[in-house]
């Protein structure tokens, strides 16, 4: 597999190349998340089978290394993306998955330590699957703790829908009803949930995260 990390820490990245190689994967280390970007986005570039990104990187260390992630699966909807971060950042959580769930990692630092978990994550997400650490859904749900069992059945219906990251257009094809219908289910879903607007969070994204949980795809 072709793996390519975005880390500006030496040493994590010599460390996560030494890890990943020994299990015989190809691995590309950039210290940067323009170096990143130019790299993937360049004429006949190759793109790798995984990205692993760092959130905080140069030259600000905000959230370079997600805007980044952000802004290849905007090119490349497929590219699976594991993020590493050292803290649980909720409002970068909730961005990098707000266009969809699929191929989609978000894992704490300190779990890298466990090197099983950590190199199940990279295979999980690589595959198409969805890996969430422990600690960053209790945080990003820590608003949202109401039960799904408000819901109607079609508002679970559409809740699925909305995990499989479809668009409100989307949603209305497959159910076969009119946008507005499932504009008024995705209202009533998130006022179920408890989740009012907030600058500060996607209120769509933690309905999903949310119905994730419970039904036991997020690890």
């Amino acid at each position: 597999m072709r793996i390519v990390i975005a880390e500006d820490s030496v040493l994590l990245l010599d460390g996560l190349t030494r890890l990943l190689a020994a299990e015989d994967h190809e691995v590309a280390g950039h210290r940067t998340a323009l170096e990143t970007v130019a790299a993937l986005t360049a004429p006949h570039a190759v793109l790798p089978d995984l990205l692993v990104t760092d959130v905080r990187m140069p030259p600000s260390h905000t959230d370079e290394g997600l805007r980044a992630a952000v802004h290849l699966r905007s090119l490349h909807p497929d590219l699976p993306v594991l993020v590493l971060s050292q803290y649980v950042e909720q409002r970068y959580a909730a961005e990098l998955f707000a266009r969809g769930t699929r191929g989609l990692g978000y894992v704490l630092k300190d779990r890298v330590a466990d090197v099983d978990e950590f190199l199940d994550a990279v295979d999980r997400v690589a595959g198409g699957g969805t890996v969430l650490d422990p600690e960053v859904v209790s945080q990003v749900l820590a608003r949202s703790r109401h039960d799904l069992a408000d819901l109607t059945p079609r508002e679970r219906e559409v809740l699925a829908l909305m995990a499989e990251g479809r668009s409100n257009a989307a949603i209305a094809d497959r159910l076969v009803v009119g946008p507005a219908a499932v504009e008024k289910h995705v209202t009533n879903i998130l006022t179920k949930l408890g989740l009012p607007p907030d600058a500060d969070a996607h209120r769509r994204v933690l309905a999903v995260l949310r119905w994730l949980d419970l039904n036991g795809d997020l690890r």
